[in-house]
Order: C-alpha cells, then structure tokens, then sequence
C-alpha cells in the first residue's frame, strides 16, 4: 500500500485537478494505484483494522471494485479528492499500522 500511496504522490506532486484531468497516463496510473492500494487493503486483517477504525477499510475495498467495472462513469474531481485528502491520512494510518499494529494512538509512528 505504501509503494503505491508514495508513487500515486511523486506522480501527482505539482499538479492539479486540471493536470491531472488533461493527462491520460496519469489519471490511468494513479487509478492503477489506488486499485492496488484497495487490493492490497483487504489483505488487512480485521484484527488490524481495528486499531485504524478512522480509516475507511470498506469504502478502500470499493473503490477498487469501481475502478475495475464502473471506470465508464469515473469522475477525474472524486479521485483527485481521494489522492488530495484521503491517500495521506491512509499512509500515515498504515506506516502506523507497520511500525506498531498494537498502538491506537499512534506513538508508535516514525
């Protein structure tokens, strides 16, 4: 999840909405990556998740199924939205996860 939440932003970085939108390569990797970022969530055990229950585990686990068979009514504004405000709470919650699955306060973060 990490490798793809941390590619998803080097792709992205400087840009916006617009660019994003008006590059067909990167609206196409980054969803690539969020599909892989919601592949790899349910890999996640509930035991884990339980210690992130801010993170939206079912929706990350959705969003992939969107990606692969609704692509045709993709909107480039919702996913922006994801990679702008939800992909850097998601890494900060797994880097948490990785260096402490036990902590629910996070201490445990590099």
């Amino acid at each position: 999840m990490l490798v793809a939440i941390d590619g998803i932003h080097q792709a992205t970085a400087g840009k916006d909405l617009a660019a994003y939108a008006g590059d067909w390569l990167l609206k196409h990797g980054v969803q690539r990556g969020i599909e892989i970022i919601s592949e790899a969530s349910r890999a996640v055990p509930a035991d884990i998740q339980a210690h992130r229950p801010e993170v939206p585990w079912r929706k990350i686990r959705g969003i992939g199924n969107v990606l692969r068979h609704e692509y045709h009514s993709l909107s480039d504004r919702i996913i922006w939205g994801i990679v702008v405000d939800e992909l850097p709470a998601l890494r900060s919650a797994v880097v948490v996860l990785l260096s402490d699955p036990d902590s629910d306060d996070g201490a445990g973060a590099p």
